[in-house]
């Protein structure tokens, strides 16, 4: 069964503080038992605790941690870890979500250095980097994530980078800013299917986040574009399918999908645990309709093997470009 340690650090006042107040007055969910194929190695082998530490000395939040990532143990093992910028609370208060949410801490102007160090120190080649919302700043932190980057580019130059950005809706020029700072691939997920966001991502915008991604292209079409999902919390086939259409029309490179796991009896249920044949049918039809990459798993998440992912999309591209 899969086994998720709460491996977050205590140090400072915000650490003993609710995660998710907003939630506190729901009625509790039961937390459904997850079936034989979701299997995770559970966190602690030496290679596992060198990444920690390195984390740590960089005073670094990493979603793996802060969102309770099943795939922690493998991935810390090969030193990929992902950097959750501006903080550790988010602005926003999504039903899934197990990131901590409240008033966020002003930016930390020294956290494009720290994250510079410790990719350079783990010798990543292909970074991923992602953030809460900061519905709070002017430009939803737009320009903290392009510092991020530069600062990544001058420490590790061969570094290949991806970012994975909140939605900045109603941050004019926000966008503009993060595209201008060239990452190598911009992530941007739906996470649900149209229908599901008023329960799922109130504070979003679902047809505002498929423009986000058309955009991207717009400005500048080198980029690769990525967007995931998350199955299970009650979506149709059919809408499945849709949003597949959808993100194709906004001409998106490469897709994840993944099982939905309730964080806490607090966080929207789990309406059911889809098998590993029907990802792979669902694969299949993506792949019809023109992606270059997909990933569909029930543990599949968007940084999951990120690395070896845009090595393969840049292959594809390739091969694409030489039959056209």
């Amino acid at each position: 069964m899969s086994h998720v340690t709460d491996l977050l650090h205590s140090n400072g006042d915000s650490r003993n503080e609710p995660r998710h107040p907003e939630k506190a007055h729901r009625p509790d969910q039961p937390v459904a038992r997850k079936p034989e194929w979701i299997r995770v190695k559970a966190p602690g082998s030496p290679q596992w605790a060198v990444t920690r530490k390195i984390v740590r000395e960089h005073r670094l939040v990493t979603v793996c941690e802060e969102a309770g990532c099943p795939n922690i143990g493998e991935c810390w093992e090969k030193k990929h870890a992902t950097f959750m910028i501006m903080g550790d609370t988010c602005t926003r208060a999504c039903a899934f979500c197990n990131v901590k949410t409240g008033l966020p801490r002003a930016l930390d102007p020294a956290e494009p250095s720290h994250i510079a160090g410790a990719i350079k120190k783990l010798g990543l080649a292909h970074a991923v980097v992602t953030s809460v919302d900061r519905d709070d700043l002017g430009d939803g932190g737009a320009g903290h994530f392009a510092k991020v980057i530069a600062a990544i580019r001058a420490a590790s130059p061969n570094t290949t980078i991806e970012v994975l950005t909140p939605d900045f809706l109603r941050k004019q020029g926000a966008l503009e800013t993060v595209v201008a700072a060239k990452p190598d691939v911009f992530n941007h997920n739906l996470e649900t299917v149209a229908s599901k966001y008023l329960a799922v991502r109130p504070g979003a915008r679902y047809f505002h986040s498929i423009r986000l991604l058309q955009r991207v292209k717009e400005l500048d079409p080198k980029i690769f574009t990525k967007s995931g999902m998350m199955l299970g919390l009650g979506e149709e086939r059919h809408e499945v399918l849709q949003m597949m259409d959808d993100l194709r029309t906004a001409d998106v490179d490469f897709l994840t999908m993944g099982q939905y796991l309730q964080p806490t009896k607090k966080h929207h249920p789990v309406v059911r645990f889809v098998p590993p044949d029907e990802f792979a049918s669902f694969a299949e039809v993506a792949l019809a309709k023109g992606f270059l990459l997909v990933s569909a798993s029930p543990l599949t998440r968007s940084s999951h093997h990120a690395g070896e992912d845009f090595a393969r999309l840049k292959a594809r591209r390739m091969v694409l470009r030489e039959h056209l």
